[in-house]
């Protein structure tokens, strides 16, 4: 499999100039799922309870009708032994394309650790402010009463 990435109304789409059809990542992903877990002689029940999820929930993202979270891919990738690109790219991939990948990967993660970073800061600091006025209204009160 060899992907061509072509942009369609918004959705990336990636173009396998082996089969000559079009497909998206979540095919890409679910397709290197079924191959690395089939090469390392898994069961799909095999493979789920080494991951910690149900066979049924493995079943639909082999077939693309389900997508797994970043914590259950890592698990994949631990269980099959192998890097987690290698479960979105294909081994023809040019290394242009991977370092493409890992760059946009790389990205989201940093984003998401921004975005977590921001909402632990943004509670912080409401529950710092909440107990400083409560500290100054004791306070006021003793003063007062």
């Amino acid at each position: 499999m060899m992907y061509s990435i072509i942009c369609q109304a918004g959705e990336r789409l990636y173009y396998d100039v082996g089969s000559n059809k079009m497909t998206n990542l979540r095919e890409i992903f679910a397709h290197n799922l079924k191959k690395k877990r089939r090469n390392c002689r898994l069961s799909q029940a095999k493979f789920a309870e080494m991951v910690k999820v149900s066979t049924h929930h493995i079943a639909t993202i082999e077939t693309a009708r389900n997508y797994p979270t970043l914590d259950l891919v890592e698990r994949m990738a631990k269980a099959l032994n192998i890097e987690i690109y290698e479960l979105f790219t294909d081994p023809h991939s040019s290394p242009v394309e991977i370092e493409r990948l890992y760059q946009t990967v790389a990205k989201n993660i940093d984003h998401l650790i921004i975005e977590s970073m921001e909402r632990i800061f943004q509670t912080t600091a409401k529950n710092i402010e909440q107990v400083v006025i409560e500290t100054i209204e004791k306070a006021l009160k003793k003063r007062g009463g």
